[in-house]
């Protein structure tokens, strides 16, 4: 490590002799150098201090990826087990049944809606990480109190705040990678975590499969699941509130130097860290960027079917003709390719820093399946082509993975980041809701209204994807244009801009008030 000294201190009042003249540029970053840049300023100040070699910094990243993915690769696990918990009890002697069911479903997915604003802005005041794990622990004792009830009321109010607390999962998780990686290593990060969505259909799968065999009378199968799931989220809780790091400026896992290094690694991004104030301006950025509404859309594409199946997979395979023991042990490849397709889409986002591809990859299987599911309904001897088809339906569920590292990759500015996935994430439960009344009971067993719609839905987001890449790299084009004019006009040279950059990391700038930041596509 070397150290660069006689530098500006921060709050420093020298003007650049490059800067003669005042414009929209020097306006923009005066006002937010003004006490509302990110917390990361009290570390590193607005210029680079200090540098790391390439050594030190692989050897930190290792250290960090023992840690955070880890911890949100369990959060992740716990919440999606949790949420699809009543998928396995709907087969293993659950009283709810019929459109009962579907409303049941819809809860969760309500309560999600409803406070994902408020837990967001509310996580944005507080440690992040703490909030995080106090709710996980909170949804667990909810989820326990599920064996307690039998009636249609009970299971609709328990999934409605079940939902409530579930919904700061993925914003928080979201934020902290963000601000603890690179952009060309976030992609890949997020899908460590996100792979659980698999990896919990092919656990709950044998979990359920094992609790299927109890033959006892003192208390039902589907209670023994919740009440194992519940024990499991809070410990999971426990673990995020000790060990998991709000951010690079409050990890306790680092040495001051590591705190340090860990926010200069991400410098450059022009990302940002923390900043817990509230910014009105933010807000309506985020409205009115038209890339805003194209991931509420994506996410809604990818949602509808996400409602459906997370609730009906089960039953779809056991209408092909299976027992439900079976069903549960035939449930659990679907959730091996899964994984197999988020990491491989995670891998391919960083190595070709690429977002809207790897969504692409992910839906063309689903697209083929659920036309192999409608084509082949009905028709003899062809059981084990249409369990095939649900298999490569998995596929479609890493899209959202990547749209999550879009969201990460994408916006800076930490209350436009905080609304962008607040957003994205009651788009993604609201399609949940629409989801699950997609496959109505008067369509069963076969659901072919519910696999077109699947279908539709997914290839319009083939087309949504294409279109969100074309902007970026067309507001890449136009930060290019802008950098060079700005360069000519003050006789920027290459280490000039260089230092503008560095200045401009921690200043929580938005994305389009910051010169330097770089779109993924």
């Amino acid at each position: 490590m070397t150290s660069i000294t006689d530098r500006k201190s921060l709050d420093s009042t020298e003007k650049d002799p490059h800067s003669p003249e005042k414009s929209e540029f020097d306006a923009t970053v005066s006002v937010v150098e003004s006490g509302e840049g990110d917390e990361a300023l009290r570390l590193v100040g607005k210029e680079r201090v200090q540098e790391f070699s390439e050594e030190y910094n692989k050897k930190l990243r290792r250290k960090l990826d023992l840690v955070i993915p880890t911890i949100c690769a369990a959060v992740y696990f716990t919440q999606f087990l949790d949420k699809t918990s009543l998928n396995y009890a709907s087969i293993m002697g659950l009283p709810i049944v019929g459109q009962h069911y579907n409303l049941v479903s819809l809860a969760f997915y309500l309560g999600f809606l409803i406070f994902e604003f408020p837990t967001v802005y509310i996580a944005q005041k507080l440690r992040a990480a703490k909030y995080l794990g106090g709710n996980i622990i909170l949804w667990g004792i909810i989820l326990m109190l599920h064996a307690t009830t039998t009636s249609f009321g009970g299971f609709f109010a328990l999934r409605f705040l079940l939902g409530m607390c579930e919904s700061c999962v993925a914003p928080i998780l979201i934020l902290i990678i963000s601000m603890f990686y690179k952009k060309d290593e976030q992609g890949t990060r997020v899908s460590w975590f996100y792979v659980m969505n698999g990896l919990t259909q092919v656990f709950g799968g044998f979990v359920a499969y094992g609790i299927s065999f109890y033959s006892g009378n003192r208390i039902a199968p589907y209670k023994i699941v919740y009440l194992l799931l519940g024990g499991l989220a809070i410990i999971v809780g426990l673990v995020v509130i000790f060990f998991l790091p709000d951010s690079p400026v409050h990890a306790r896992m680092l040495t001051k130097e590591e705190r340090i290094a860990a926010l200069e690694r991400v410098r450059d991004d022009q990302g940002g860290t923390e900043n817990k104030r509230l910014k009105k301006d933010q807000i309506f950025e985020a409205l009115l960027d038209i890339r805003t509404w194209l991931i509420v859309l994506t996410t809604l594409l990818t949602s509808i079917p996400n409602g459906a199946l997370s609730n009906f997979s089960n039953i779809i395979i056991k209408s092909f003709g299976y027992t439900s023991r079976q069903t549960l042990i035939l449930s659990t490849p679907g959730g091996a390719v899964a994984c197999i397709t988020t990491l491989l889409c995670g891998w391919y986002s960083d190595r070709k820093n690429e977002r809207m591809i790897p969504i692409v990859f992910a839906l063309v299987p689903t697209i083929v399946g659920s036309a192999m599911l409608i084509g082949l309904n009905g028709k003899a001897g062809e059981k084990g082509a249409l369990l095939f088809a649900t298999y490569l339906i998995g596929t479609f569920g890493s899209a959202l993975s990547s749209v999550y590292a879009y969201n990460a990759s994408n916006t800076s500015g930490h209350t436009k980041k905080n609304t962008i996935n607040a957003i994205t994430l009651v788009s993604f439960a609201l399609g949940n809701i629409i989801g699950t009344e997609i496959f109505q009971p008067k369509d069963a067993p076969a659901y072919i209204p519910g696999k077109i719609a699947i279908m539709v839905l997914l290839t319009v987001q083939l087309f949504v994807s294409f279109l969100l890449r074309w902007i970026n790299l067309r507001l890449n084009e136009k930060k290019r244009e802008a950098l060079a004019e700005e360069r000519a006009r003050r006789g920027w040279t290459d280490a000039d801009v260089q230092k503008e950059r560095e200045r401009h990391a921690f200043l929580d700038l938005t994305d389009k008030q910051n010169l330097f930041f770089i779109y993924t596509a």
